[in-house]
């Protein structure tokens, strides 16, 4: 009788992360689109930070709280490095004062703009259209080609 600690990784069932990310994948191909992806996710996430954190901060505190535990359930090594980012992103939209607003806003309706160009250059839809899920994904593709290169396992 087989023990399923002995069966190989290569017949073991993929990762929800790896799922995740393979799917997010296929619509994410393009040269120039995955490079504007690098440049529009880390600045959404910014900017959504920062609106949220004119709001109220609690309210951005409790969205990047919840966001951890989603990350936390996919991967020790991508929820330690978005708490980082994080935790930057918190504290330069402090620095922004009254003008947190406006500043986020201006960001966030500029690095949306990129995105759907950097879609319409693939040719296919953002993923997040099929499941809102991918907005959160998107961030961990991004450190994925990163961590690849790297070389560091997620």
């Amino acid at each position: 009788m087989n023990d399923i600690a002995n069966i190989p990784e290569t017949f073991a069932e993929p990762r929800k992360v790896d799922q995740l990310l393979t799917h997010y994948g296929e619509s994410h191909r393009h040269p120039r689109n995955e490079l504007i992806h690098f440049i529009a996710i880390p600045l959404i996430m910014l900017s959504l930070v920062g609106m949220l954190f004119a709001l109220h901060p609690y309210v951005a505190y409790v969205f990047v709280a919840a966001s951890m535990v989603y990350y936390a359930r996919l991967s020790a090594v991508f929820f330690m490095t978005m708490a980082v980012w994080s935790v930057l992103f918190l504290g330069l939209v402090f620095t922004m004062g009254p003008l947190v607003l406006p500043i986020c806003i201006g960001i966030f309706v500029g690095a949306w703009v990129l995105q759907f160009i950097g879609h319409k250059i693939e040719g296919k839809k953002p993923s997040f259209f099929e499941d809102i899920q991918y907005l959160w994904v998107g961030p961990l593709f991004v450190l994925s080609k990163l961590f690849a290169r790297l070389g560091i396992r997620w």
